[in-house]
């Protein structure tokens, strides 16, 4: 007996859910600071592609992409911020899509170190190519958390 797999419905197509948990061997002050640094200055892509991000830390402030001379491109808003437990990031992200995206990184201290709760919600049209490579993305800044979080 074969067994097909539905496709997903129309709705289905336009979510995007990821969660990820991490947890990291070091305090919940330095892995905020790294996840902070991970975004901003130190922001890299799973190629080894530098790119040029600023965070600007305090609710409303802008998380982009600075390419200078007042070119770059808008990832998203700080929703919330609370040093060290929560960073929540709304906003078009790396999608130049009709999209909405919320990100969080919602971190608790447990035995041993860090617990980093990773949440993105994204509704809208998410082309393939892009979709599949989200989670790579994701995954690679959470080990770039942990490693910069750990070796400090």
């Amino acid at each position: 007996m074969s067994t097909a797999m539905a496709a997903p419905s129309a709705a289905e197509s336009l979510i995007l859910n990821i969660i990820q948990e991490l947890h990291v061997r070091a305090s919940i002050e330095q892995t905020f600071e790294a996840l902070l640094e991970q975004l901003g200055p130190g922001f890299d892509t799973p190629e080894g592609n530098a790119l040029p991000m600023k965070l600007e830390l305090w609710p409303g402030g802008r998380w982009f992409r600075d390419l200078g001379d007042g070119n770059g491109h808008l990832w998203g808003h700080v929703q919330a911020v609370k040093r060290p437990t929560l960073l929540e990031i709304s906003g078009p992200l790396f999608l130049s899509y009709a999209v909405a995206n919320n990100v969080q990184y919602r971190l608790s201290e447990v035995p041993g170190g860090t617990m980093i709760a990773f949440h993105h919600f994204a509704l809208g049209a998410i082309p393939d190519p892009p979709r599949q490579g989200i989670n790579k993305g994701w995954a690679h800044i959470g080990e770039c958390i942990r490693s910069r979080a750990e070796r400090t």
